[in-house]
């Protein structure tokens, strides 16, 4: 091989060898989501309540995260009132999180309970899930700790 050969072989092999030491590596949920531009108001939101050390928990956990379309449709006055109330937002924001793991193939249809007590209704129908009055339109980001369905819009707990 002349010097000319092995030194364009070489740079290939590391620049191969690098391309592979990029590749993204799976992170804890609050990192997931937050990696995610179309959830930063989840992510943002979840660090003011102090839920993302939550999302940063051993689990396994299932978070059904909205999208920032999703947070648009709340009424400003009722996003004023999460602003204004920690306790309350996080109760919110754990109404989107299962204490297990549960991919998109595994999910059935019926009640579950959610980490802030109340339970929601699951529904499957070949590959289209819906997670109350809510559709997932991407399953199965996996995290170290659990797996992220992103929703199309925020679930409210029921008023106690």
């Amino acid at each position: 091989m002349n010097p000319r050969t092995w030194l364009v072989a070489s740079i290939l092999a590391v620049l191969t060898f690098t391309g592979c030491a990029t590749t993204p590596q799976p992170t804890n949920l609050a990192e997931t989501a937050a990696a995610k531009p179309e959830l930063s108001t989840f992510s943002k939101l979840a660090h003011e309540a102090g839920f993302a050390d939550t999302l940063k928990g051993p689990g396994p956990y299932t978070l059904f995260a909205p999208t920032d379309e999703a947070f648009k449709s709340v009424p400003p006055a009722m996003m004023a009132k999460l602003a204004a109330d920690k306790t309350l937002l996080k109760s919110v924001l754990s109404y989107h999180v299962l204490e297990n793991k549960v991919a998109g193939a595994d999910v059935k249809n019926g009640s579950v309970k959610t980490m802030q007590g109340a339970n929601i209704a699951l529904s499957k129908s070949g590959t289209f899930v819906t997670v109350e009055d809510a559709v997932v339109t991407q399953p199965d980001v996996v995290a170290t700790n659990g797996v992220v369905h992103v929703i199309d819009r925020v679930l409210m707990p029921p008023l106690k």
